[in-house]
């Protein structure tokens, strides 16, 4: 019988490779944020996306991903626990529907971000789950996920015959 521990490991993939010694950098950051005084700086802006309120600084990258023929579920940018520490996520993510399309955008979004990213793909799910790998690098990965779905809309479009 499987424990529900077991369980989860098989409904979710890691697809990034974040060497050890981020993960440990990782895990005293969340110590570090957990103990530190939490003053709101400025409030956490969201605006409707096709339906949706979804976080003010990921509009762009969710409307180039949309563009490029890449669904999205979930996304949130925080943005930052100097920002927000109470209406904040401690890490800006963006979750794609499974498809050759967001396949393809994994991919590259995992070799040019590199250890900033981490990625999960929920098998059960069907979709794909990109953060960002560090806490309080909420801005840093909006402006990764932008230039990176920027990028793979042109590609796309540069692949694509035109259309009379």
């Amino acid at each position: 019988m499987m424990n529900v521990h077991e369980e989860f490991e098989e409904q979710e993939v890691l697809l990034s490779e974040q060497p050890v010694h981020l993960w440990r950098r990782r895990k005293q950051e969340l110590l570090h944020w957990t103990e530190r005084d939490k003053r709101t700086l400025s409030p956490k802006r969201t605006v409707i996306w096709n339906g949706v309120e979804v976080d003010a600084e990921l509009v762009r990258s969710l409307s180039l991903l949309h563009e490029a023929g890449v669904q999205t579920e979930f996304s949130c940018a925080g943005v930052s626990p100097l920002d927000e520490p109470v209406d904040h996520s401690l890490y800006a993510y963006v979750t794609l529907i499974q498809s050759k399309a967001a396949e393809q955008f994994v991919n590259d979004a995992i070799l040019r971000m590199r250890n900033r990213l981490l990625v999960t793909f929920e098998k059960g799910r069907g979709r794909y789950d990109l953060s960002s790998f560090f806490i309080g690098h909420n801005r840093s990965f909006c402006w990764w996920m932008e230039r990176c779905a920027l990028d793979f809309k042109r590609r796309n479009e540069a692949g694509k015959p035109d259309v009379l």
